[in-house]
């Protein structure tokens, strides 16, 4: 059980890592891009259908994607039940 607690939170910050390479303004061959890629690559199955359910969140011209932080917020909620 305790590996699954492990897991739950580690891809809590995997997510909230992603979010922040989110941020960074650099192309895909640098290697801050790589690692943005391959976060993308992990966290992108766990966050599709979540996006399917909640659309964004319009606020003036830009468009909030909530669906990261729902899923940080779920993680951590089956990870405190658990553990």
């Amino acid at each position: 059980m305790q590996i699954v607690c492990i897991v739950l939170r580690a891809f809590a910050v995997v997510l909230f890592a992603r979010v922040v390479m989110e941020w960074i303004p650099v192309g895909d061959h640098h290697p801050v891009g790589r690692v943005r890629h391959v976060l993308r690559l992990v966290t992108q199955p766990v966050l599709a259908p979540v996006r399917a359910l909640v659309p964004p969140v319009r606020m003036g011209g830009v468009a909030v994607d909530l669906s990261p932080l729902i899923v940080i917020m779920l993680l951590n909620l089956v990870a405190a039940a658990l553990c």
